[in-house]
C-alpha cells in the first residue's frame, strides 16, 4: 500500500513556528517529487512548495521567504519549516507525490499520484 501521512499540525501565534513532516510508506520517498499543498476553508487546494528528486525545490510567491522544504532519504520524510506564519496560513496541509518532475515546478492537485490525509494548522492570536 503506498501512503503518505502528514503530522506536526497545530495552533500557533502569527509570527511564530511550525515543522510538518511527510512520511512515505510502501515505496521510496527519493524516486518521486513531493510537494505540500494547502486548502483553506472555502477554498480550492493549493501547492505551496514542492522538492524535485534531485533536491531543486519550487516556493509559492505566498510562501517565498517564509517556508522552506527539505527531504531526509533517509528517513523517507519530507519536512516543511513554516517560519514567521500569518493567519492567511491556516489550512490544512497535504503532501502528494509524484514520479514526473515537471509537475514540481507547477504543482496542482490533477498531477499528483499519492496523497497523504492532510494535517490542520491554525494560526491565530
Amino acid at each position: 500500500q503506498l501512503q503518505l501521512v502528514e503530522s506536526g499540525g497545530g495552533l500557533v501565534q502569527p509570527g511564530g513556528s511550525l515543522r510538518l513532516s511527510c512520511a512515505a510508506s510502501g515505496f521510496t520517498l527519493d524516486t518521486y517529487a513531493i510537494a505540500w499543498f494547502r486548502q483553506a476553508p472555502g477554498k480550492e487546494r493549493d501547492g505551496v512548495l514542492c522538492i524535485s528528486r534531485d533536491g531543486s525545490t519550487y516556493y509559492a510567491d505566498s510562501v517565498q521567504g517564509r517556508f522552506t522544504i527539505s527531504r531526509d532519504n533517509a528517513k523517507n520524510s519530507v519536512y516543511l519549516q513554516m517560519d514567521s506564519m500569518k493567519p492567511e496560513d491556516t489550512a490544512v496541509y497535504f503532501c502528494g507525490a509524484v514520479v514526473t518532475d515537471v509537475y514540481c515546478n507547477s504543482p496542482h492537485v490533477p498531477a499528483y499520484e499519492i496523497w497523504g490525509q492532510g494535517t490542520q494548522v491554525t494560526v491565530s492570536s
